[in-house]
């Protein structure tokens, strides 16, 4: 008897690259929120951090992570003037990989733990209650 499989019809097509996609409302991702969209091989993650959005490759270029599955919160910086001399700033404008947990600027790209291996942002713009992603 032949394999009889269907398609995964919960998974959404992948977008075509190079195009400007509407991937959302406004109110889908809500501030402090994100969501993966399937453009290109990876997906992109859209991030919104207090009413800006952002987008950036859903691949980290450490070892190939699920780079949008990582928490995105801020960085942890040295102040003397605090118990413990840390703490952390600019909430929720950075993604951490959940395999290794190297953190990535959301804004840029750049990550401090080796410039040179930055990930790729996209351009995103509101329209209306549309989000829309250049990627």
């Amino acid at each position: 008897m032949p394999d009889e499989t269907t398609p995964d019809e919960t998974k959404p097509p992948r977008l075509a690259q190079g195009r400007e996609h509407v991937v959302a409302t406004v109110t889908e991702i809500p501030p402090g929120s994100s969501k993966v969209v399937p453009i290109g091989r990876h997906g992109v993650g859209v991030y919104n951090v207090g009413g800006t959005f952002y987008a950036i490759a859903n691949y980290c270029p450490h070892e190939g992570g699920p780079l949008c599955s990582g928490r995105a919160r801020g960085k942890t910086i040295v102040d003397d003037s605090v118990p413990g001399d840390a703490v952390m700033v600019r909430d929720m404008e950075f993604i951490y990989c959940p395999w290794h947990q190297w953190g990535f600027e959301l804004s840029t790209g750049t990550t401090a733990v080796k410039p040179e291996w930055s990930i790729r942002t996209y351009p995103v713009r509101v329209v209306g209650d549309d989000v829309l992603v250049t990627a």
